[in-house]
């Protein structure tokens, strides 16, 4: 576009704060509404691929991602002892690095710097509480009280997204998968340099997964009702019992988990969109349009990916709708087979019954996703 748009990002995560850089660097108005009071993501710690890598280098935060984080380039698979199986080498997309892991608060913290730098507008503590979109432009109510008129709304706002609500409704509420993730942030072993994951049959899967030189994650997949919570009280001894029949170094790593508090429970779920992700001058992205398994460590890439491609397009047309659709003929297959193969890795690694399409799926495997993924985007 030759000239700049007024924008509003429905949510401050990974994928909004990555979009208001990119557009705001291009010259473009951008504001962010963000729902909490500060850029302080919860959870613990995220991977970041060579595909998510490469998309974040284009927006200029590359190196600060790596200082934060912990560069790694060999995914190791372990027996329930810790015995190494397979070392799997991980490819890279041109002469970015194949992997990252950073701790979530660091990475918001980065990324919030990088979009005020470039010229953004965050707004914290507020949220979209009406829309008006003419066809020229989209009128907005937001919850301090405030108005303004935007070219384009882009609802960044994750897997529950209000903006998805506001758009379709009830079709689209997240769908339990019928498995949950179980994370605790623990002091990182000298032997983890990479990616650690130690599987017992289709009992269970642990990972070690490092995020700076002093720190790790380790993560962990269940079967669990749909309105299962765990204990208050006792949720590092639950999620002990669970990890029970490993030894090594996931055992370790337990060891260091003392409190409840130190336990993350997220049950996963997905969302598929299935119209298209936009409505005239409101789009979605990111969660909010493609959530999916986490089994790829590919969430917060596709997201990623969606604001840099976001942003390309908007350079190369002079209409807005025709950005979004040229946009979203090239997200979709992407995001939608990151999200099916997710979705059948899940299922086979938790022995769940898998089908005809699914198989084909699994034929790919996560080593062989890897090496698809970083092929551009």
């Amino acid at each position: 576009m030759t000239t700049p748009l007024k924008v509003l990002i429905h949510g401050g995560g990974i994928g909004g704060l990555t979009l208001a850089t990119a557009l705001a660097r291009r010259g473009h108005t951008v504001e962010v509404a963000e729902l909490r009071n500060e850029l302080d993501a919860l959870g613990v710690g995220i991977l970041q691929p060579s595909n998510a890598l490469h998309a974040l280098n284009e927006i200029g935060v590359l190196a600060d991602c790596l200082e934060a984080g912990y560069e790694w380039e060999v995914l190791t698979i372990a027996d329930p002892s810790g015995t190494t199986l397979a070392e799997i080498p991980q490819p890279r997309m041109g002469d970015i690095p194949p992997n990252n892991g950073i701790p979530r608060p660091a990475l918001a913290k980065l990324l919030g710097k990088a979009a005020a730098a470039a010229g953004a507008t965050i707004r914290f503590s507020t949220t979209l509480t009406d829309l008006t979109d003419d066809g020229t432009g989209v009128d907005v109510v937001l919850s301090d009280g405030t108005t303004g008129r935007f070219d384009l709304v882009v609802g960044f706002d994750g897997i529950g997204s209000p903006l998805r609500t506001r758009l379709y409704g009830d079709r689209y509420t997240p769908e339990y998968t019928g498995f949950a993730n179980w994370r605790a942030t623990v002091p990182r072993l000298p032997r983890v340099r990479g990616v650690v994951m130690s599987v017992a049959g289709s009992d269970a899967k642990a990972m070690l997964n490092p995020i700076s030189e002093e720190s790790m994650y380790l993560a962990s997949v269940f079967a669990e009702s749909e309105d299962f919570r765990p204990d208050p009280e006792r949720a590092h001894e639950q999620l002990t019992e669970r990890l029970s029949m490993f030894s090594g170094p996931v055992a370790e790593a337990l060891a260091s988990v003392t409190s409840p508090s130190d336990v993350v429970y997220s049950r996963i779920s997905q969302v598929t969109v299935e119209e298209p992700w936009h409505v005239g001058r409101v789009v979605l992205a990111g969660d909010a349009a493609h959530a999916s398994a986490p089994q790829l460590a590919q969430g917060a890439a596709m997201a990623v990916e969606d604001a840099v491609v976001l942003a390309e397009s908007l350079d190369a047309h002079e209409d807005v709708a025709a950005a979004l659709k040229a946009w979203e003929e090239r997200r979709r297959p992407r995001a939608m087979w990151v999200q099916a193969l997710s979705r059948a890795v899940l299922r086979h690694e938790m022995g769940a019954p898998t089908t005809p399409e699914e198989d084909e799926l699994l034929k790919v495997g996560v080593a062989g996703s890897s090496t698809v993924l970083v092929q551009p985007y």
